[in-house]
């Protein structure tokens, strides 16, 4: 649009405008609504547009604009719009009404704001006006919308084993007994030094796989003071909370499709997908895969990392001393709990396993505390009765039973021998 023109729109809307501006409106109570619904009631001549109304919204714009443009007609000047990115299904006054709409309800949805815009009738009649464009719309003149925007900014704990980062990743397919079979990286980052307490490779993305990662970290590096966990099932079981809470192991979840909180470990994924799985051969065991990956572990801690600045093992190394060691027997902080009834044989299933319960327990109810077969604790009111044992058959057939008291019968049986 060239100057000529722009001065004769900017010309319309002051004459449009003048009621506004010409006297202080506030001093006279209602003036202003009554002074608007006349501009909106009448007839325009629109220069440069087919159109012959002007909405509320539109007029107040122009007002606005007006006035904090310092009262001067250059302020209601139409803006130049390039090619690039231009809403052409839309004049500008459609535009400047939609802007002020959003405005006024920035927590509408745009299908929404649509609808409500199409009632007002700020589209030409017979014009359809897509969601899309008025989305582009919205974000080409950077609307703020209702939203809260979060606090996203990056942060880095001070020491060593203050945090750490787990979650899975999806890894390559293995040759596992002669089949293919898919492969889950459970990995942990210690947040300050960048270094992986442990990362394995395993066959399924369960709970028993990522506590048998978590004991090998804990292992070797000892215990963090809070591990940042994943939001699915494979760490939202309870044992994993137990356990953590009698390590004294603040466990915290991420929220749900929000990778954002875990950044440094799905960083690290990055990295293993770039650097270490395009190296890998076509076969592979499970083991080999292993080996492969521990020996990329041992480069990858001894490498300079790029936000650092350091070598991940130095870095954790520096605050050693101040580490927590992690206890003996681990698994005893993670043991799986179960609830099972003891039968009148004194027996227990378990798994599809029968177990013999100590005596005394026989149509109870009983708590089941465990991290193997091996070794099943048994719990009543909370108070050990023991332990299971495995239930052998054959041995119990030879254990001597309690002597059954004489029957009546046998009495009278010998009585009447006496009497022949």
């Amino acid at each position: 649009m060239d100057q000529e023109k722009k001065e004769k729109v900017a010309v319309f809307r002051f004459g449009v405008i003048f009621p506004l501006v010409e006297c202080n409106v506030k001093d006279y109570w209602g003036e202003k609504s009554r002074i608007l619904r006349d501009l909106v009631s009448r007839e325009w001549d629109i220069p440069f547009s087919d159109r012959n109304y002007i909405s509320k919204a539109t007029i107040l714009n122009w007002q606005r604009r007006y006035e904090l443009g310092g009262k001067k007609i250059e302020a209601l000047y139409p803006e130049d719009r390039g090619d690039r990115g231009r809403v052409r299904s839309i004049d500008d006054e459609t535009i400047d009404a939609l802007v002020v709409l959003r405005k006024e309800n920035p927590k509408l949805s745009v299908p929404r704001l649509v609808e409500i815009a199409q009632s007002k009738g700020l589209f030409k009649p017979g014009k359809d006006v897509s969601v899309a464009t008025v989305y582009r719309l919205m974000k080409k003149h950077k609307v703020e919308t209702g939203r809260k925007k979060e606090d996203m900014r990056k942060f880095e704990v001070q020491m060593t084993n203050d945090l750490w980062q787990s979650d899975c990743m999806h890894g390559p397919v293995v040759l596992h007994e002669g089949k293919q079979r898919k492969t889950y990286l459970f990995a942990i980052i210690d947040d300050h030094s960048r270094l992986i307490p442990h990362g394995q490779f395993y066959l399924a993305e369960n709970l028993d796989n990522y506590l048998n990662c978590l004991w090998t970290a804990l292992q070797k590096r000892g215990l963090p003071r809070k591990l940042y966990v994943d939001n699915g099932p494979s760490f939202r079981a309870h044992r994993l909370q137990l356990g953590c809470a009698s390590l004294e192991i603040g466990l915290t979840f991420a929220r749900p499709y929000r990778p954002q909180g875990k950044g440094k470990i799905e960083r690290f994924f990055r990295t293993v997908r770039s650097q270490f799985l395009p190296e890998l051969s076509t076969v592979i065991s499970l083991n080999e895969l292993n080996n492969y990956f521990n020996d990329y572990l041992e480069r990858y801690h001894n490498r300079k990392h790029g936000t650092t600045g350091q070598e991940p093992i130095r870095r954790y190394l520096d605050s050693a001393s101040l580490l927590r060691g992690a206890p003996e027997n681990l698994p005893r902080h993670f043991r799986k709990r179960e609830l099972r009834k003891v039968n009148n044989d004194r027996t227990v299933k378990l798994d599809g396993r029968l177990f013999e319960a100590p005596t005394g327990l026989v149509g109870l109810q009983v708590v089941l505390r465990f991290e193997n077969y091996d070794r099943i604790e048994v719990f009543v009111d909370e108070k050990t009765k023991g332990f299971l044992k495995p239930l052998n058959q054959e041995v119990n057939s030879r254990v001597k039973r309690e002597s059954e008291p004489k029957t009546g019968g046998g009495q009278l049986f010998e009585h009447a021998n006496g009497g022949f």
